[in-house]
């Protein structure tokens, strides 16, 4: 069954066809609140993102894998609106530290990030959006908070614990920190110092000595609001003085915990039983266990209630007039607090809505005395039903009445959130409630199976895929699938976000959700009820009905990206525009590219339909219809979307490093793996860091000799003038190094490549022929035994290490004379592909120790006709339970999540 568009005539028939008593008044305003939201999808559609990450945690030197699946409208189906999505690694800082742009086709794409063993450890989010979704602001789109711990040469282990204590109109928070080596031995007798950070601010330092356990103790006091964040940075000296950095995240800076009433659509009425709704919160953003009673302002107990679930729950309370409620919470650790709860009135409506039926939604709308014992008249009421902006349901009160009940079946709906708004005869919105429908129409059935249950390391194995609808007709679609080694990855199933949690819920709503993961893993009554008391805390904002029927939608900023484009303006130095001009947009960037336009009668050009690499650099030149060069090119920029702060900062893990984790030490042995055979995108790290001098002759050089210690240093400034093609400026840049075909080769050794070292990260011996000059920072030219030393078995034929611009480093556009601009747009990422050992190749290195932690990735599965698609992979050295998790979508808009698991011995 799938669903169509109901005009309001065809809604109103269905509706009165259905309930006979539901006629007439609110036909006029249905059918304009049905022309309003259409009008509104139409203008403004709303777009998704929803990003398949390989694993849920990470550590340096890992490579994160991702698909997208971006979505458009209530149906979830693939979007064609954008072909180009932003996504972005934000560290702990809230600082960009890697940005790309991927090429949308038909709403989906595939990507990467490597962590480079230059980054630090850390909490990082991943987020993605495309350019017409900035529009509705940044709280819808795909943020994720992950872990990427260390364990590549980490000599220093952190656990910390906070207490906090109340003084007045401050707070003291006191922070145990314990300080052990990699095998678990405390450093004791070390001197520590620190600095404590927050909201960007240092409020306090110090310095003192680890005791014999290696606890340290960091306190200090504050008067900041309690959703101040910050960190507390500490250096321990090792021996032979040499400091090591340990950063510390302060999640809170009390353990206060708040508590919050929602009465069930918004109003308590005397006379009147309703839901409320409550949720306690930790300091933090986590949800806190509390249990209380009810009691009137005689003290008398009305009711008693707990949480069920990360501090929420619910209970029920019929208000009595002139008289006022308050909440006696006992918190988990036996203290106690009083909260007061909303008012009471005799004007309004309840809506009361019962959704806990298997097929049906049991709707009660209940007057106040205000309004039930009034003999004015009140023109009726309308109760309406959406989704993603599409009316599903609609129904007005017999006669004019001032109450009704009813029935509805959740048949009717889509799968996803439902808002209910109740409105009076002139279209003013009453009361609103949401609540969460699971359709099973809208679910693919995935079947998952191996050509063999048991399987040995090494083995190869191929997976077979079988999608059907729930008319268990074969489906086409797209899929995803990655396949994690369990033994070194640990998995929280009960609260894994999915593509459910994030297309259907969290996409549709502002604010922290905590484990939206767990409404959709194991559906029962529990988790239902549980979902049902999320939604009544919690505020659905896609828009305003107020707004939507005064015909006042928000301006549209932000235009869907559908090609990468160079455009601008040509004017005189006074201003005026320059009709006719000649512009002429040219590259040697990766070989000579040229293309020509003119400008519109407003000095106006484009040039269109553009596909480049990033990191390519242009030169744009401009002449009016004379043949004058006297103009002034301005071009047109979107200006990238701020960091801003983490709308999941209640995801920050403070402990990221446990130096019992069986994925650190897996990391660190894949890591000395890779050194020993020369391969993997890392770099050999120092073993420790020392801090000598303050000064540095660069910056974010990940050269292990330390920045500038090299042969050669070019910054940027010596790049200004010249070839954008970086290749071709080296080229007479560079003393003691011949380039062929745009490859280097040091003159120490003429028949081996040099190796490229970007950020940290090796590349492509040629990848200096589709870089420009203008995204470079720095080149290190490293070509004696000296200098590349620290590079083992990479550095033989020597190294060139390439530091990019972080701002601050030259504009995204420069001026060089009259009527010449060179520009360095943001171009696609060319995404990599996921390697992994062909043990049936001759050729493969079969004595390395594979100990791959995700051990395969498939991000371009396509199901046939049939339903069925089938992939394959090798198993690694390790024994244990495989995990694959397969998730994605069909060209209705039908989604698909399937886990499957096998086993290796």
């Amino acid at each position: 069954m799938k669903y169509k568009k109901i005009s309001a005539g065809l809604l109103l028939m269905t509706v009165v066809a259905g309930m006979l008593s539901f006629t007439g008044p609110g036909d006029d305003l249905l059918t304009k609140l049905v022309d309003q939201l259409y009008k509104w999808r139409a203008e403004q559609p709303i777009e998704k993102v929803y990003l398949h990450l390989d694993k849920s945690s990470y550590a340096i030197g890992d490579d994160i894998w991702f698909k997208a699946y971006v979505t458009i409208g209530n149906k979830h189906q693939l979007s064609a609106y954008s072909e180009i999505l932003n996504v972005d690694l934000i560290d702990g800082n809230d600082s960009v530290k890697r940005s790309i742009k991927l090429p949308l086709i038909s709403g989906l794409a595939y990507g990467d990030f490597a962590l480079a063993d230059s980054l630090e450890e850390g909490n990082y989010r991943i987020r993605a959006y495309t350019n017409w979704m900035r529009n509705a602001g940044e709280a819808y789109f795909f943020d994720k908070t992950i872990t990427v711990a260390k364990g590549i040469n980490n000599v220093v282990f952190t656990n910390t614990a906070y207490t906090f204590i109340n003084q007045k109109d401050k707070q003291k928070i006191n922070a145990a920190i314990t300080y052990t080596t990699a095998s678990g031995v405390a450093y004791a007798g070390n001197e520590v110092t620190y600095d404590v950070e927050l909201n960007g601010k240092i409020v306090s330092k110090g310095r003192g000595t680890t005791d014999a356990n290696g606890n340290f103790n960091v306190g200090f006091t504050t008067s900041a609001g309690l959703a101040a964040t910050g960190h507390i940075v500490t250096n321990i000296k090792l021996e032979n003085n040499k400091t090591f950095s340990k950063v510390i995240p302060i999640k809170a800076l009390s353990n206060n915990v708040d508590v919050q009433f929602f009465p069930e659509s918004g109003n308590l009425l005397n006379g009147a039983e309703s839901k409320i709704a409550f949720k306690a919160v930790n300091a933090d953003g986590l949800g806190a266990d509390v249990k209380g009673t009810i009691v009137n302002d005689q003290n008398q107990e009305i009711t008693t209630f707990s949480s069920t679930h990360l501090g929420m729950g619910v209970f029920a309370l019929k208000p009595e007039a002139s008289k006022s409620y308050k909440a006696k919470i006992t918190y988990a650790d036996g203290s106690t607090g009083e909260f007061a709860l909303p008012k009471a009135t005799d004007n309004g409506y309840v809506l009361s809505v019962d959704d806990s039926f298997d097929d049906d939604i049991a709707v009660k709308v209940i007057p106040g005395a205000a309004i039930s014992g009034s003999t004015t008249p009140t023109g009726g009421l309308t109760l309406v039903a959406q989704s993603a902006g599409e009316i599903y349901y609609a129904a007005n009160s017999a006669d004019g009445g001032k109450t009704f009940t009813n029935v509805i079946p959740k048949s009717k709906f889509p799968s996803g959130i439902v808002q209910l708004t109740l409105f009076s005869a002139a279209g003013e919105p009453l009361n609103e409630r949401l609540i969460f429908i699971r359709n099973p129409v809208n679910d693919l059935k995935l079947s998952v199976n191996a050509d063999k249950k048991t399987s040995a390391p090494r083995q190869k194995v191929t997976i077979s895929l079988n999608a059907k609808d729930s008319d268990a007709k074969p489906a086409i679609g797209s899929f995803s699938a990655s396949v994690i080694d369990l033994s070194k990855v640990l998995v929280d199933e009960g609260n894994e976000e999915s593509i459910f949690s994030n297309v259907l819920l969290t996409s549709d709503l502002k604010g922290y959700i905590e484990k939206p993961g767990y409404y959709f893993n194991n559906i029962n009554a529990k988790t239902n009820a549980d979902l049902d008391v999320l939604l009544l805390t919690q505020g659905y904002r896609r828009f305003e009905w107020k707004k939507l029927l005064a015909n006042a939608f928000e301006p549209i900023v932000y235009q869907p990206e559908k090609t990468l484009e160079v455009s601008g303006y040509i004017k005189t130095f006074g201003g005026k525009p320059v009709p006719n001009a000649k512009i002429t947009l040219l590259t040697t960037s990766g070989g000579f590219f040229m293309l020509d336009t003119a400008s519109d009668d407003k000095g106006r050009f484009v040039f269109k339909n553009l596909v480049f690499r990033d990191s390519m650099k242009f030169v744009i030149q401009a002449r009016t219809a004379k043949d004058r060069k006297n103009v002034d090119i301005t071009l047109d920029n979107i200006a990238p979307q701020a960091s801003g702060k983490n709308k999941n900062a209640a995801d920050v893990e403070v402990n990221i490093s446990d130096v019992k984790s069986k994925y650190l030490q897996n990391s660190k042995q894949r890591f000395n793996e890779d050194v020993k055979y020369g391969i993997g995108n890392h770099t050999i790290v120092l073993k420790e860091v020392v801090i000598k001098d303050k000064k540095q002759v660069l910056t974010h050089s990940s050269n292990l000799n330390g920045p500038g210690n090299a042969d050669q240093v070019i910054t940027y400034k010596d790049l200004e003038m010249g070839s954008g093609n970086l290749a071709l400026a080296l080229q007479i840049r560079v003393s003691g190094v011949i380039f062929r075909n745009g490859v280097p080769y040091s003159n120490r050794s003429p028949n081996k490549p040099m190796t490229i070292m970007l950020d940290g990260i090796e590349m492509e011996k040629d990848y200096l022929n589709s870089m420009g000059t203008f995204d470079v920072a720095s080149v290190e030219v490293l070509r004696t035994i000296g200098n590349t030393a620290m590079y083992g078995f990479r550095g033989d034929g020597g190294v060139l290490v390439i530091t990019t611009k972080r701002g601050g480093e030259g504009s995204v556009y420069n001026r060089y004379a009259p009527g010449i601009v060179t520009y360095a747009p943001k171009g696609y990422y060319k995404a990599r592909e996921f390697y992994s050992p062909q043990y049936d190749d001759p050729k493969t290195n079969t004595q390395m120790l594979d100990l791959r932690s995700t051990v395969s990735w498939h991000p371009n599965i396509v199901t046939d006709k049939d339903g069925n698609a089938s992939f394959s992979f090798f198993n690694t050295d390790g024994k244990g339970t495989y995990r694959i998790l397969i998730e994605g979508i069909d060209a209705e808009g039908d989604l698909g999540h399937q886990v499957y698991t096998y086993k290796v011995e």
